[in-house]
């Protein structure tokens, strides 16, 4: 049985194996073409079944820690009875960490945050957490480790996000030399924080006229590529950098959301000396997601692609253009919250 490890902090991009070496034991028949061997010289048997996305469809156990009980229960179904395995944990305690990686060959670090609160900061969440999660993998001898780190990681940064997940990249290679690293562009898809940001009436306020510029990225593509990752060890020790086809201007998408949900959302600039404190204290005072001083630095920041680093193109992935996509999930959503609202049902329809 393989089984494997990732963090609790996406829907779409979970994979992870594992063997067991009494499982050829059993009558199941395999194939040598099943069978693969892994930088540790021990065999990763993939087995047929399941029905998870990048998981249990390869015949994975996914192992799926967690903090919050109703931020995880909708990843029960997307896996066969037992393959989708949820152990609670916490950054700052080891021993769950380490309990919860152990039996694994392949573990996916995806925890990190852009906005910081009471109770973790950048540092706490990008690299004390990378840090913990890196020394267990290294401690069990996990025969791979895939950092999901962020575009424009640099520990030069003026952005403390952008910086932590700089530094992070740094000390997990320290620590486990073979780790491979990711930095995927913002990225869209089904409840993602792009097109549906834009798409909200909520989305008012701006301090550079939407004139930051990046590639963005199908969030389908970013979980095909980390799958791809599970099966090809030539990828250990690697840094990709997972982007879209195309580069747009924060201003030229909200176009594009404008007329998928034919609305024209108002959005007021106010310089960054005033707005940053503003965001500060407002990020103080609630604890969701919604603004903060350093989002709005990053405002000013475009992305820059490392000419060393690997793309898509070497994972033989196609990455899905914006455009092409746009009405999937903005119309075709907006669509079933109406149809939600018409019955009588809470929805959370864009206005």
């Amino acid at each position: 049985m393989q089984r494997g490890w990732i963090s609790p902090a996406s829907n779409c991009l979970r994979a992870a194996t594992r063997a067991s070496s009494d499982w050829a034991s059993n009558n199941v028949r395999q194939t040598l073409s099943d069978v693969s061997i892994t930088r540790t010289g021990r065999p990763i048997i993939r087995i047929q079944g399941g029905r998870s996305a990048l998981g249990a469809s390869r015949g994975c156990t996914v192992v799926v820690p967690f903090r919050e009980e109703m931020a995880k229960r909708h990843l029960k179904v997307t896996g066969d009875l037992g393959r989708v395995v949820f152990m609670e944990w916490d950054i700052r305690n080891t021993p769950s960490i380490e309990e919860s990686v152990r039996h694994s060959d392949i573990v996916y670090n995806l925890v990190g945050r852009d906005y910081p609160t009471k109770n973790f900061d950048f540092e706490d969440v990008n690299i004390e957490s990378a840090e913990r999660i890196a020394e267990a993998v290294a401690k069990y001898d996990i025969d791979r480790f895939v950092h999901v780190s962020s575009y424009n990681a640099d520990k030069t940064s003026p952005s403390a996000f952008y910086r932590t997940k700089g530094r992070a990249e740094e000390v997990v290679r320290s620590i486990f030399p073979e780790t491979t690293i990711v930095r995927p562009a913002p990225a869209f898809g089904f409840e993602d924080n792009l097109l549906h940001k834009l798409a909200r009436v909520t989305n008012l306020f701006t301090s550079n006229h939407m004139r930051e510029r990046f590639w963005p990225v199908h969030a389908i593509d970013i979980g095909s590529a980390l799958a791809v990752m599970a099966e090809d060890d030539t990828t250990a020790a690697e840094t990709y950098e997972l982007h879209g086809p195309k580069n747009y201007s924060m201003a030229e998408i909200a176009e594009v959301v404008d007329k998928e949900i034919v609305k024209h959302r108002r959005h007021i600039n106010i310089p960054a000396r005033i707005l940053e404190p503003l965001a500060d204290m407002y990020n103080r005072l609630i604890w969701w997601s919604q603004t903060s001083s350093d989002s709005v630095k990053r405002e000013f920041i475009d992305q820059k692609i490392d000419p060393k680093a690997k793309t898509f193109k070497d994972l033989g992935i196609e990455p899905g253009a914006l455009a092409n996509l746009t009405f999937q999930y903005l119309v075709s959503t907006l669509a079933m919250f109406k149809w939600y609202s018409l019955t009588g049902r809470a929805a959370n329809v864009p206005e």
